[in-house]
Protein backbone atom coordinates (compact mmCIF):
# COMPACT_ATOMS: atom_id res chain seq x y z
CA UNK A 1 0.00 0.00 0.00
CA UNK A 2 1.43 3.42 -0.95
CA UNK A 3 2.34 5.86 1.76
CA UNK A 4 0.06 8.87 2.23
CA UNK A 5 2.55 11.40 0.74
CA UNK A 6 2.80 9.28 -2.44
CA UNK A 7 -0.98 9.38 -2.81
CA UNK A 8 -0.89 13.16 -2.71
CA UNK A 9 1.94 13.55 -5.23
CA UNK A 10 1.03 11.04 -7.96
CA UNK A 11 -2.04 9.78 -9.78
CA UNK A 12 -2.75 6.61 -11.81
CA UNK A 13 -3.69 8.05 -15.18
CA UNK A 14 -4.83 6.81 -18.55
CA UNK A 15 -6.42 8.23 -21.69
CA UNK A 16 -9.67 6.71 -22.93
CA UNK A 17 -12.72 7.01 -25.10
CA UNK A 18 -15.88 7.12 -23.08
CA UNK A 19 -18.89 4.95 -23.86
CA UNK A 20 -22.24 6.76 -24.00
CA UNK A 21 -24.84 5.64 -21.44
CA UNK A 22 -27.17 3.89 -23.94
CA UNK A 23 -24.25 1.81 -25.25
CA UNK A 24 -23.04 1.01 -21.73
CA UNK A 25 -26.53 -0.32 -20.93
CA UNK A 26 -26.71 -2.34 -24.15
CA UNK A 27 -23.26 -3.87 -23.56
CA UNK A 28 -24.15 -4.67 -19.92
CA UNK A 29 -27.40 -6.39 -21.06
CA UNK A 30 -25.46 -8.37 -23.69
CA UNK A 31 -22.84 -9.36 -21.08
CA UNK A 32 -25.61 -10.53 -18.70
CA UNK A 33 -26.77 -12.95 -21.42
CA UNK A 34 -23.33 -14.61 -21.28
CA UNK A 35 -24.15 -15.89 -17.75
CA UNK A 36 -20.52 -15.49 -16.63
CA UNK A 37 -19.49 -17.85 -13.84
CA UNK A 38 -15.93 -16.58 -13.57
CA UNK A 39 -14.17 -13.28 -13.11
CA UNK A 40 -15.22 -9.98 -11.65
CA UNK A 41 -17.57 -8.00 -13.92
CA UNK A 42 -16.51 -4.42 -14.60
CA UNK A 43 -19.28 -2.03 -13.52
CA UNK A 44 -20.94 -0.64 -16.64
CA UNK A 45 -20.29 2.94 -15.51
CA UNK A 46 -16.56 2.10 -15.86
CA UNK A 47 -16.82 0.90 -19.47
CA UNK A 48 -14.27 2.69 -21.66
CA UNK A 49 -11.77 2.04 -24.44
CA UNK A 50 -8.24 2.77 -23.25
CA UNK A 51 -6.13 4.79 -25.64
CA UNK A 52 -2.98 4.91 -23.54
CA UNK A 53 -2.16 3.83 -19.98
CA UNK A 54 0.29 6.09 -18.17
CA UNK A 55 0.40 4.50 -14.70
CA UNK A 56 1.54 6.51 -11.67
CA UNK A 57 2.28 10.05 -12.83
CA UNK A 58 3.55 12.89 -10.62
CA UNK A 59 0.75 15.37 -9.99
CA UNK A 60 3.13 18.18 -10.94
CA UNK A 61 3.20 16.76 -14.49
CA UNK A 62 -0.57 16.85 -15.05
CA UNK A 63 -0.69 20.36 -16.54
CA UNK A 64 2.15 19.57 -18.97
CA UNK A 65 0.35 16.37 -20.03
CA UNK A 66 -2.90 18.24 -20.67
CA UNK A 67 -1.06 21.02 -22.54
CA UNK A 68 0.66 18.45 -24.78
CA UNK A 69 -2.66 16.79 -25.62
CA UNK A 70 -4.32 20.16 -26.22
CA UNK A 71 -1.54 21.12 -28.67
CA UNK A 72 -1.91 17.80 -30.48
CA UNK A 73 -5.00 18.95 -32.36
CA UNK A 74 -8.10 17.02 -33.33
CA UNK A 75 -8.13 13.99 -35.62
CA UNK A 76 -9.74 14.35 -39.03
CA UNK A 77 -13.27 13.05 -38.98
CA UNK A 78 -15.18 11.21 -36.31
CA UNK A 79 -13.60 8.26 -34.52
CA UNK A 80 -15.79 5.17 -34.73
CA UNK A 81 -14.95 1.73 -33.43
CA UNK A 82 -16.79 -1.55 -33.96
CA UNK A 83 -16.54 -3.82 -30.91
CA UNK A 84 -17.27 -7.12 -32.59
CA UNK A 85 -15.06 -9.79 -31.05
CA UNK A 86 -15.33 -11.45 -27.63
CA UNK A 87 -11.93 -12.59 -26.39
CA UNK A 88 -10.11 -13.80 -23.28
CA UNK A 89 -6.71 -12.20 -22.75
CA UNK A 90 -5.06 -14.79 -20.54
CA UNK A 91 -1.98 -12.75 -19.58
CA UNK A 92 -4.19 -9.87 -18.43
CA UNK A 93 -6.85 -12.22 -17.01
CA UNK A 94 -9.49 -10.16 -18.80
CA UNK A 95 -12.60 -10.93 -20.80
CA UNK A 96 -12.81 -8.21 -23.45
CA UNK A 97 -14.84 -6.92 -26.33
CA UNK A 98 -12.31 -6.14 -29.03
CA UNK A 99 -12.26 -4.87 -32.58
CA UNK A 100 -11.41 -7.19 -35.46
CA UNK A 101 -10.57 -4.19 -37.66
CA UNK A 102 -9.39 -1.13 -35.69
CA UNK A 103 -10.13 2.02 -37.70
CA UNK A 104 -7.24 4.10 -39.04
CA UNK A 105 -8.57 7.25 -37.37
CA UNK A 106 -8.34 5.56 -33.95
CA UNK A 107 -4.84 4.21 -34.62
CA UNK A 108 -3.74 7.71 -35.74
CA UNK A 109 -5.24 9.20 -32.57
CA UNK A 110 -3.27 6.77 -30.39
CA UNK A 111 -0.07 7.37 -32.37
CA UNK A 112 -0.48 11.16 -32.07
CA UNK A 113 -1.11 10.81 -28.35
CA UNK A 114 2.05 8.71 -27.92
CA UNK A 115 4.09 11.23 -29.92
CA UNK A 116 2.71 14.18 -27.93
CA UNK A 117 3.64 12.55 -24.61
CA UNK A 118 7.06 11.14 -25.56
CA UNK A 119 8.88 14.41 -24.78
CA UNK A 120 7.46 14.13 -21.25
CA UNK A 121 8.92 10.63 -20.89
CA UNK A 122 5.49 9.00 -20.87
CA UNK A 123 4.02 6.08 -22.71
CA UNK A 124 5.17 2.65 -23.71
CA UNK A 125 5.20 2.63 -27.50
CA UNK A 126 6.73 -0.86 -27.65
CA UNK A 127 3.34 -2.52 -27.27
CA UNK A 128 0.97 -2.90 -30.18
CA UNK A 129 -2.23 -1.01 -29.51
CA UNK A 130 -5.28 -3.29 -29.32
CA UNK A 131 -8.52 -1.37 -28.75
CA UNK A 132 -10.87 -3.14 -26.37
CA UNK A 133 -13.49 -2.73 -23.67
CA UNK A 134 -12.97 -4.87 -20.56
CA UNK A 135 -16.08 -6.81 -19.53
CA UNK A 136 -14.58 -8.76 -16.60
CA UNK A 137 -11.28 -8.81 -14.71
CA UNK A 138 -9.61 -11.79 -13.04
CA UNK A 139 -11.28 -13.91 -15.68
CA UNK A 140 -9.93 -17.45 -15.95
CA UNK A 141 -11.72 -19.74 -18.33
CA UNK A 142 -12.85 -20.21 -21.88
CA UNK A 143 -14.46 -17.55 -24.00
CA UNK A 144 -18.17 -17.97 -23.28
CA UNK A 145 -20.62 -18.75 -26.05
CA UNK A 146 -22.63 -15.70 -27.02
CA UNK A 147 -26.19 -16.24 -28.17
CA UNK A 148 -25.95 -13.03 -30.19
CA UNK A 149 -22.69 -11.92 -31.80
CA UNK A 150 -21.33 -8.65 -30.44
CA UNK A 151 -21.79 -5.65 -32.74
CA UNK A 152 -21.40 -2.45 -30.80
CA UNK A 153 -20.50 0.64 -32.83
CA UNK A 154 -18.83 3.21 -30.60
CA UNK A 155 -18.93 6.73 -32.01
CA UNK A 156 -16.53 8.71 -29.90
CA UNK A 157 -17.09 12.45 -29.65
CA UNK A 158 -14.35 13.02 -27.10
CA UNK A 159 -11.37 11.49 -25.37
CA UNK A 160 -10.38 12.04 -21.79
CA UNK A 161 -7.62 11.90 -19.25
CA UNK A 162 -8.87 9.58 -16.52
CA UNK A 163 -7.71 8.85 -13.00
CA UNK A 164 -8.06 5.38 -11.49
CA UNK A 165 -8.83 5.44 -7.77
CA UNK A 166 -9.57 2.12 -6.06
CA UNK A 167 -11.44 0.70 -9.03
CA UNK A 168 -13.35 3.90 -9.83
CA UNK A 169 -12.53 6.12 -12.78
CA UNK A 170 -12.68 9.89 -12.63
CA UNK A 171 -12.58 12.13 -15.69
CA UNK A 172 -9.99 14.86 -15.13
CA UNK A 173 -10.13 16.53 -18.55
CA UNK A 174 -11.73 15.85 -21.92
CA UNK A 175 -11.10 16.91 -25.50
CA UNK A 176 -13.52 16.96 -28.45
CA UNK A 177 -12.43 14.65 -31.24
CA UNK A 178 -14.27 16.08 -34.22
CA UNK A 179 -16.16 19.18 -35.32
Amino acid sequence: MPHAPELLTSRRLFFALGVPAPQRKAIARWRAELHLRAGKPVPSENFHVTLMFLGAVPLAQLDAICDAVEAMGKPEGRVTLMLDHLDHWRAAEALVLASRQPPKALLRLVYNLEQALLPLGLGDTRREYRPHLTLARKYMGQVPEAGVAPEFMLRAGSSGCMESVRGEYRLLRSWALAG
